[in-house]
């Protein structure tokens, strides 16, 4: 009779949601859970009102571009400050500054006072907050995950959890709307700052002696800079999450356009092409959080890069619903994937010491290069259309995947020796490679 134990559970579960064995990072996830469907109500409910109030693409970009700009001119001094501070601690500050950007907005709606330069001013703020909430937010997920091994999983389940909220909060925002007002879908954005707020509080973080810095922020900075700069894997994956962050703005800041103008739409219009952009990002989240090693991720960077440049491209084609929610869902499937893939690859890759400073570049890329698309997005879509401007987006971002997957076989060699290093490649597969790559002939 056989004493082997049997699980309830099937083991690919077992493998994708293994980071939600660790209760710090089990606290953090459903209470970030929460508090990100709050955050993607908002997101649709302030440029749906820019634009109700407005009727400018180039205001709707300038509202997105006035907010990231301040993300992107701070986050590489706030990823030195977070190397100097207590994560959690800036985690608990940054979310309670969060709580009243919208609860003012929520009440000057509803007193009828508010205007597009309330938003904008809001916009500023959140990108404030940003700077320091992402590479916090980011480095901390190493402490909240006590085996490294487990480090990719819980990007991948953090990029799942964001995705199911952006698949639930467009469709209930959507509904909020047509229903009540934007007014109510701020409040409620401002309540779910809570519950993230709660669980960080909840976490038993053991103390982590902070080194003494005794050198200047900007030394540091340099040093930063330095660093990811001057090795060409972290530098190869910047520069892409960049260009298709730079890029997929207008995907992202025209959408109310899309809905309304082209597509003949209303604010369920809009709702339902998020949500579709939504199943496609949990799906890529998903897909990534049940791969069991990092290995071969670097194929899938240029891969799900490529993948949503042919998604925005067929988009700016259509003018039918239904295929533009099918173009969507592919979309948000390669947005997210290269996203997450690349956060993996880099946090990775990263020295400890320095992982504040590499992830406030991430945020740089991801977020911070974000105003110039949106004002890109603005302006282009203001002079040429926005079919036009969508393939246009579509075509560089494609162009990149296609640089980036010609520059793999040479960023190998360097990520080789580091998984060699942490033990995902063991050296004596490593020694076989070696000894494989000595005995075949050289290429002529």
């Amino acid at each position: 009779m056989s004493n082997k134990k049997h699980s309830f559970i099937p083991k690919q579960l077992e493998t994708t949601f293994r980071s939600l064995r660790y209760r710090n990072y089990r606290l953090y996830f459903f209470g970030q859970s929460i508090s990100v469907i709050g955050i993607w109500i908002q997101r649709i409910a302030m440029p749906w009102l820019v634009y109700r109030i407005t009727g400018s693409e180039f205001l709707l970009g300038l509202v997105s571009f006035a907010g990231q700009i301040c993300t992107f001119l701070l986050a590489p001094f706030a990823g030195v400050w977070c190397e100097r501070l207590n994560l959690r601690n800036v985690l608990i500050t940054t979310q309670i500054l969060s709580i009243f950007y919208p609860l003012a907005l929520a009440i000057l709606f509803f007193t009828g006072d508010i205007s597009v330069w309330h938003i904008m001013m809001a916009s500023v703020f959140l990108g404030c907050v940003n700077a320091f909430d992402m590479p916090a937010r980011h480095s901390f997920v190493i402490e909240m995950v006590e085996n490294r091994e487990d480090l990719s999983n819980a990007i991948a389940l953090n990029s799942s959890m964001v995705n199911s909220a952006r698949l639930l909060g467009p469709s209930i925002a959507g509904v909020l709307i047509a229903v009540t007002n934007e007014g109510v879908c701020f409040l409620i954005n401002s309540l779910s700052y809570i519950f993230v707020i709660t669980s960080l509080l909840l976490m038993k973080v053991p103390p982590k002696e902070k080194k003494v810095q005794d050198t200047h922020i900007l030394q540091d900075l340099k040093e930063g800079l330095l660093y990811v700069f001057g090795f060409p894997p972290i530098r190869a994956v910047i520069l892409l999450l960049a260009l298709v962050s730079l890029f997929s703005m207008p995907y992202s800041v025209l959408m109310p356009v899309l809905a309304k103008d082209i597509l003949h739409g209303d604010s369920y219009t809009f709702g339902f092409l998020m949500a579709a952009s939504g199943v496609g990002a949990l799906t890529g989240a998903l897909y990534l959080a049940s791969r069991k090693s990092v290995l071969g991720i670097g194929k899938i960077i240029p891969l799900s890069a490529a993948i949503f440049g042919l998604g925005v491209i067929a988009l700016s084609l259509s003018h039918i619903f239904i295929l533009s929610l099918i173009l969507m869902l592919l979309a948000g499937f390669g947005m997210i994937t290269q996203m997450a893939s690349s956060n993996t690859m880099l946090q990775t890759l990263t020295d400890d010491d320095k992982r504040a400073r590499v992830m406030s570049f991430y945020t740089m890329a991801f977020v911070g290069t974000a105003p110039f698309g949106s004002l890109l997005a603005g302006t282009l879509a203001h002079t040429i259309g926005v079919p036009n401007t969508l393939l246009i987006s579509g075509v560089v971002c494609l162009l990149g995947a296609i640089m980036f997957a010609r520059k793999l076989p040479e960023l190998r060699k360097h990520i080789h020796p580091i998984y060699v290093r942490l033990g995902i490649i063991s050296e004596i597969a490593s020694a076989i490679q070696t000894t494989t790559e000595l005995t075949d002939p050289p290429e002529r």
